[in-house]
């Protein structure tokens, strides 16, 4: 039988593992100078310790009994410091108390200095001076070391005592300014608006011989990522002048007061270096109407406003001073802010069209390879809506998916790609069962199938039911071409393909689901808005909004200019518009069923179809229904 060790093989140790502290030997001047004021505090200590204390130092006992048997010829006496020359020519250093006297010791003793030779060596002014320095001068310079210190950090940070009322506008010294009207893409008539600016800066004479004087302020108003800022820019480079720049939450401080000492700070600036532009970006942040805000009168924003309004029409002229604002918000600002003799000219700022887009296309296209098949022209016409900012995005994002696949050159898969994440995010192939993939595509096919017959309604451009941001499909019909305005007709359709997706669920599947949520928001902000603006219902040409602010939401102490009952009216036809589209496209999606049916189940096998593909599924054409 084989027997069982019983003796357990010793277990090998595991090493220790020492931490090791890495010290930090990068030695910059400031933390030079702040271990040289910590060593500097020690001063006073390590002199007095050292004077103190001498370990060679002979004891006071052995000098006097040293002297009793007549071997000592001479001491001197410097301070608390005794040094001793014996008669055999050898020398020692001894020390007594402070503050005692060498002759007291000695009588004390009851020893004589009869054959002594004492020499004593007055230092008490020094001593004085020394302890005074030690005391009182030294502890006062090295406070005032940190005191110079920290205001000095304070002050570059802008948050220290003397920093606040300062302005925080950064400057762009006159001639650095490369921007220039011919790399700001589209807005002609902004930018042809702002020439007349810029010859006003350039030749002010020339205009002042005709009694003309340079406009005070221009207001840039639009969407945001149009390029409101880029314009400004482009002023200051086309001038030739200094241009200080600064956002409107910038002058805001929790302290009361500090708004308007940035104001004043910043025109005092701007003044010192005339002719200069100030701009001043998102100016809506304190520029919005007064008297609406919850401290009343003497709300910081407000005080801040009114030192604006001084500034740019007060008692003193500021005629080489221009201030140009940006903002999204238009409607919000307060009547004297943008009265003539302020903000004399309002600049209109809107998305690019057709050829503006192509135009910013080749502008930001510059640097990155394609492929031969990308159509400018066609980019162009499937990114209406864009901005420049989006379409900025766009082909950065295109190329950092081609990058991604170590790719040499961006195709037109690769835009169309990157279009869609601007818009809608990035794909996620989610995990849906047979069931939410047949509802998902019988909603999407909804919307497809209603905008292809109506007549007024947007070409499908794609179908897809995959997922991106929080939508679980999407249907793509964007515009043919740039609308200014939408006739009743194109609302009401629009509506119509709106609802399709949940009018397809209740037919299908008499069922339905909060993937309409989106949808039907949409359609009933369309519907408010033919009701409460446009006057396209029953109730005709009346402005139903509130007398301030917009979305239909009563802020506060902004009043409604209709009664009660007529608001009612109005909901009420807000809804007949939302039931008169729903019984419609009910009607349409019964008419064609089939064609609903070959949608979704193709959407289900292939996930995404393009519009040639569904145009072939469809087998139909717009027709008025």
């Amino acid at each position: 039988m084989a027997t069982k060790q019983s003796e357990q093989q010793p277990q090998s140790k595991k090493p220790l593992r020492v931490k090791q502290m890495k010290v930090n030997l990068d030695f910059t001047p400031r933390r030079m100078i702040i271990w040289l004021i910590i060593g500097l505090l020690f001063v006073p200590f390590i002199i007095s310790m050292l004077t103190s204390q001498n370990p060679n130092a002979t004891p006071l006992s052995q000098v006097i009994a040293d002297v009793k048997d007549q071997k000592i010829e001479k001491i001197m006496v410097t301070g608390d410091s005794l040094e001793i020359k014996y008669t055999d020519a050898s020398q020692k250093i001894s020390q007594k108390e402070p503050g005692q006297n060498i002759y007291d010791v000695f009588s004390k003793a009851e020893v004589p200095l009869d054959g002594v030779e004492v020499t004593v060596k007055d230092q008490s002014m020094s001593q004085i001076l020394w302890e005074l320095a030690l005391q009182l001068v030294f502890p006062v310079i090295l406070v005032f070391v940190l005191g110079f210190f920290i205001l000095r950090q304070a002050k570059g940070a802008q948050d220290g005592i003397l920093g606040f009322g300062k302005s925080k506008a950064k400057i762009f010294v006159k001639g650095k300014q490369d921007t220039k009207f011919a790399d700001v893409g589209g807005m002609d008539e902004a930018k042809k608006e702002l020439e007349e600016i810029v010859d006003f800066l350039k030749n002010p004479k020339q205009y002042q011989k005709l009694g003309a004087r340079t406009p005070k302020g221009v207001l840039l108003v639009g969407p945001s990522g149009t390029g409101k800022t880029l314009l400004a820019r482009a002023v200051a480079g086309e001038a030739n002048v200094q241009f200080l720049s600064m956002a409107g939450s910038e002058f805001m401080e929790m302290l009361v007061g500090v708004g308007a000492s940035r104001v004043r700070d910043l025109f005092d600036t701007a003044k010192k270096l005339a002719p200069s532009i100030i701009f001043i970006d998102e100016i809506d942040a304190i520029g919005r109407m007064r008297g609406h805000g919850s401290m009343g009168g003497h709300d910081e924003r407000e005080q801040t406003l009114n030192q604006i309004l001084v500034e740019m029409d007060g008692f003193t002229t500021n005629d080489n001073v221009m201030v140009m604002a940006a903002t999204n918000r238009g409607d919000l600002l307060d009547p004297a802010l943008v009265r003539p003799g302020r903000f004399d000219r309002r600049v209109m700022v809107s998305l690019p069209d057709l050829e503006e887009r192509k135009y910013i296309l080749s502008i930001h296209a510059k640097g990155k390879p394609f492929e031969d098949d990308v159509k400018w022209e066609r980019v162009a016409k499937r990114t209406v809506g864009f901005s420049g900012a989006d379409l900025e995005n766009m082909l950065n994002e295109a190329a950092i998916a081609v990058a991604r696949e170590k790719r040499e050159k961006i195709a037109f898969t690769d835009i169309e790609e990157a279009a869609l994440k601007v818009k809608l995010g990035p794909s996620k192939r989610r995990l849906k069962d047979r069931n939410e993939r047949e509802m998902t595509a019988y909603h999407e096919a909804g919307h497809a199938v209603i905008a292809h017959v109506l007549p007024n309604a947007d070409p499908v451009h794609r179908i897809s039911i995959v997922s991106r941001g929080m939508a679980l499909g999407y249907t793509l019909t964007p515009p043919e071409q740039d609308k200014l305005q939408q006739t009743k007709s194109e609302l009401e359709d629009n509506i119509a393909v709106m609802l399709g997706g949940r009018a397809a669920e209740q037919l299908i599947f008499n069922e339905l689901t909060g993937g309409a949520s989106s949808d039907i928001e949409r359609a009933t902000r369309i519907a408010r808005a033919m009701v409460f603006e446009l006057g396209m219902s029953k109730l005709g040409p009346v402005n139903m909004v509130p007398e301030y602010g917009d979305n239909y939401s009563r802020a506060m102490g902004e009043p409604y200019v209709i009664s009660e009952r007529f608001k009612q009216e109005a909901d009420g036809e807000v809804s007949r518009i939302i039931d008169e589209q729903v019984q419609r496209v009910k009607l349409l999606l019964k008419k064609y069923k089939k064609s609903l049916d070959v949608i979704s189940k193709k959407l289900v096998e292939v996930e995404t179809l393009d519009a040639d593909e569904f145009s072939a599924l469809m087998g139909v054409d717009k027709a008025k229904n």
